[in-house]
């Protein structure tokens, strides 16, 4: 015969937890009302982890993703206009410069804004601080080239040239490294927002589990089919189980929707509109120099192909491709008209651009690009296509907003739904083998 060794210390206290039916009720209501309350807390958590980037999506990385956006415009379209302005000299009408001094004051006011909404340690904090410094310098040459053209030095177009080196090399550069800063913010906030929260959703199963496991064990040994403090329990888990997977699916549908219809085309259609500007200001910057540089015609010749696409043996017609095809093709329906009309303007822009460039008289040339009031004009043709550009950005910030609006709400709602289901079903468990334990007394 072998001798049994003595129970252990613990051994003997799970014995006395479980040996006795009253002592594996009350360790079933202990386990099963602390799975229920972890779920609903866990559920909570994890949700309302979501519903702030969700608000965060909406409040704050598309904003900023979006006046990053606004300040490379608005500092695209400053350089195009001083150009157009240095070109008419005396006969610039006054709202150009008024376009030039709102383009100015608009990129301050932005700066402004993104530094005091970026943490100061961001990456994004130091390419606002960079333009911060450059916005100055740059207004302050555009000034000295003016004064000089006005006194007839021929100083003026070479500090103007140096004004746009400064906002074309350094300049927007710096605004382009800040949008993508915040496009990458923006995405993380997108990816926080949709993400399933599978570990609350595998604890809800789990409780599920143990909740229907413990009725069956009590069907067995007391032959009552219903215990309804238990079933009241395994139905209001059950409840946030379903609210919390049809809650964030819909809620990621929705942020899906926002992304792909709102955001993401928005993204590509300010790039369309900033090669336009690139284009606008390659080619009065071309007048500038008078033929001293073929610089400009060669940006206007890439900018303008990855706006339109790159032009065929003719020169008459472009080749498919280009983000104003890009823009159309990722567009919402609200967005289409306004891009189809831009597309067909720029054929026009650039048939007045190439009629200019090929003629042998530049007051005519000026007069054909920047010519005040014409309606038949480079510019005017510009304007409308750069109105269009806007009308559907406008669309499609509209439909990132319908989107994405009521998110956060909904997600905020479940947290607090998932809490109160969870003390509901712990109620229940409490109540149900309460009664349980009250026979055995």
């Amino acid at each position: 015969m072998t001798a049994t060794a003595p129970p252990t210390a613990i051994q003997q206290r799970l014995r006395e937890l479980t040996g006795t039916a009253p002592a594996r009720l009350r360790a079933a209501t202990v386990v099963l009302t602390a799975l229920v309350v972890l779920f609903g807390a866990l559920t909570a958590w994890q949700v309302s982890v979501r519903a702030r980037a969700a608000d965060q999506v909406v409040t704050h990385s598309q904003p900023l993703s979006q006046d990053a956006a606004e300040i490379y415009r608005s500092l695209a379209d400053a350089d195009t206009t001083a150009a157009s302005a240095f070109l008419l000299a005396g006969d610039a009408p006054a709202a150009l410069r008024q376009r030039y001094e709102g383009d100015l004051s608009t990129a301050a006011r932005l700066l402004a804004q993104a530094a005091a909404r970026t943490d100061a340690s961001s990456e994004a904090q130091r390419w606002v601080a960079e333009l911060n410094q450059q916005l100055p310098q740059y207004a302050g040459l555009v000034e000295t080239a003016r004064a000089n053209d006005r006194q007839g030095l021929p100083l003026g177009g070479a500090y103007l040239r140096y004004a746009s080196k400064q906002m074309q090399g350094a300049m927007l550069p710096a605004a382009q490294k800040l949008a993508d800063a915040e496009n990458r913010r923006l995405d993380q906030d997108y990816a926080a927002a949709g993400a399933f929260p599978w570990t609350a959703f595998v604890l809800g199963l789990l409780t599920l589990g143990m909740l229907g496991w413990c009725q069956l064990l009590l069907l067995r040994r007391t032959n009552r089919v219903f215990n309804i403090g238990l079933l009241g329990a395994t139905a209001a888990v059950l409840a946030g189980l379903l609210w919390l997977t049809v809650g964030t699916v819909t809620a990621g549908m929705d942020l899906d929707d926002s992304r792909s219809h709102g955001a993401v085309p928005l993204r590509v259609l300010n790039q369309a509109r900033i090669q336009a500007l690139q284009s606008r200001a390659a080619e009065n910057l071309d007048l500038v120099a008078r033929g001293g540089s073929d610089s400009y015609d060669k940006d206007w010749g890439r900018y303008s192909a990855e706006l339109a696409g790159d032009p065929v043996a003719d020169g008459k017609t472009r080749t498919a491709g280009g983000s104003l095809e890009v823009a159309l093709l990722d567009a919402p329906k609200d967005a289409r008209s306004a891009l189809e009309q831009a597309r067909k303007l720029f054929p026009a822009w650039d048939a007045k651009h190439q009629a200019a460039e090929q003629g042998d008289d530049y007051a005519a040339a000026v007069k054909a690009v920047v010519g005040p009031g014409g309606t038949d004009t480079s510019e005017a043709v510009f304007a409308a296509l750069d109105e269009q550009l806007g009308k559907a950005a406008a669309a499609e910030l509209a439909v990132f907003d319908h989107s994405a609006k009521g998110v956060a709400g909904g997600l905020t709602g479940l947290a607090v739904g998932a809490a109160v289901l969870a003390l509901l079903a712990a109620a229940g468990v409490t109540v149900g083998l309460g009664r349980r334990l009250a026979e055995y007394r």
